[in-house]
């Protein structure tokens, strides 16, 4: 998308989902309130919103749109991100508010429906809209390769299968290795004529000095120049330039979310949902407390060191669900529901998974992640080091989680077989992180929660 489309587009969609947004809002309250006017409440409450939003938006880059990003997956995982911090956020704000107990929760909840709705809705008209636009041979973006690699091919067949990206291909340009001025003399008129928008050069067939004849070349024209190195072979994730004074260096992605935008990311869902768990969830807190002390005499929790990210050491903390004198009987890893050191107690906490509520206060300390490979007990580290040293480490690059996949689809692991089995799992995860797909193991969790089929 060319630079003038792409900024106007970007900025009607951010004032189009503000105008959804209290559109939504009205309509709630008009429904609700059976045509009452605002007060002064849900006047604060409007503006507390719009100014969420806005800077939400703004923090996560919801609306900086380039044609590549300009799909259906890419714009709709966007915009439900930006829309389940926002929810995180607004529940925050509420719960500490002293206005939080005069505003209707049917209110604001139709009013972030409807901004759902609507949102995904003008997101996919947008879409097909320009898909049609640009069918019909409108806000083309033409481009051209220089040197003959592979990759420039690769280029003109990516970009003729993806027709909805609206480039056109306008011709391709060689060297000839006899006098470099006379073909760069005859590369600019051929931009001249054909005018393209972007200039790809393949840097594996192009010598430093020609490389530099074309930016120099660049200066005086339209199309913008793009390098285009071969990192195929060598380089299978994704990759990033920074500048260090003047030398550029790429940054290899080689570990799960090891880029900054994506850990912070991570670590912003980590500490609201972990907040809200904690504060929605205080009077669970104190009732197991209470059941604890009163049926099952003795500490409220336990504690015993684990093994967090680069095998680092940290204390995890759960409810106490053995008898005090477990240590006792010799055992070590959980023996299941037939474990005879578990409290009657502890056995529905377990199944209930109420007893791993504790390392939320894990992951307020930065020591665990809502999602992620389970922590493990130093012999488990041991065993498995010994096992598959190789695909283990690449466990310990993240940090540990209170649920994972691992733990939804094998549960308590007492044997080597299992451990692995459970890793293979976890690994899958790493290769498979999103936001969305926390949420939905999320989802998972708390139906095993409520069923009580805990592992």
């Amino acid at each position: 998308m060319k630079p003038n489309y792409q900024s106007r587009l970007a900025v009607y969609n951010l004032w189009i989902d503000v105008l959804l947004l209290n559109l939504a809002f009205l309509f709630s309250y008009a429904t609700h309130s059976r045509g009452q006017e605002l007060n002064d409440v849900y006047i604060i409450l409007q503006l507390t919103l719009n100014l969420s939003w806005l800077g939400l938006t703004h923090f996560l880059g919801v609306y900086k749109i380039s044609r590549l990003d300009f799909t259906a997956d890419i714009l709709l995982s966007r915009f439900f991100k930006a829309l389940l911090l926002f929810i995180l956020v607004i529940t925050a704000l509420l719960y500490f508010s002293k206005y939080g107990q005069s505003i209707s929760r049917v209110v604001l909840g139709y009013t972030i429906l409807g901004l759902g709705l609507t949102g995904c809705i003008l997101r996919l008209l947008i879409l097909q809209a320009l898909r049609t636009y640009r069918a019909a041979g409108h806000n083309a973006s033409g481009f051209m390769t220089v040197g003959n690699c592979d990759l420039g091919i690769f280029l003109r067949e990516r970009y003729r299968e993806r027709s909805e990206l609206g480039f056109e291909f306008r011709g391709t340009f060689e060297f000839r290795d006899e006098n470099m001025e006379q073909d760069l003399i005859r590369l600019e008129k051929l931009l001249e004529e054909k005018k393209p928008d972007f200039l790809y050069c393949c840097m594996t067939t192009l010598s430093p000095e020609q490389i530099r004849g074309i930016i120099d070349m660049g200066q005086r024209q339209r199309a913008q120049i793009r390098l285009v190195p071969d990192f195929r072979g060598f380089v299978a994730h994704q990759a990033t330039m920074e500048y260090h004074d003047v030398v550029p260096v790429i940054e290899v992605s080689t570990k799960p979310y090891s880029n900054s935008r994506d850990e912070a990311y991570k670590r912003a869902f980590d500490l609201a949902f972990s907040l809200l768990v904690m504060l929605a969830g205080a009077p669970v807190f104190c009732s197991i407390m209470l059941l604890q002390k009163f049926f099952s005499p003795g500490p409220i929790f336990f504690r015993q060191e684990r093994t967090g990210r680069w095998g680092q050491r940290f204390y995890i903390y759960k409810f106490r669900t053995m008898r005090t004198d477990a240590d006792s009987l010799g055992l070590q890893h959980s023996q299941g529901d037939g474990d005879p050191r578990v409290t009657p107690l502890g056995r529905i906490l377990r199944r209930t998974r109420l007893d791993e509520l504790p390392q939320f206060i894990n992951v307020l300390r930065g020591e665990m992640s809502v999602v992620g490979p389970r922590p493990l007990f130093h012999y488990d580290v041991d065993m498995l080091m010994a096992a598959d040293p190789i695909h283990f480490k690449k466990l310990l690059t993240v940090k540990p989680g209170i649920t994972s996949v691992g733990q939804l689809k094998v549960g308590y692991a007492d044997s080597l077989h299992l451990n692995l089995l459970r890793m293979r799992h976890d690994l899958q995860y790493l290769k498979e992180y999103s936001v969305w797909y926390d949420l939905q193991l999320i989802a998972i969790t708390m139906q095993i929660m409520v069923a009580g089929r805990g592992k």
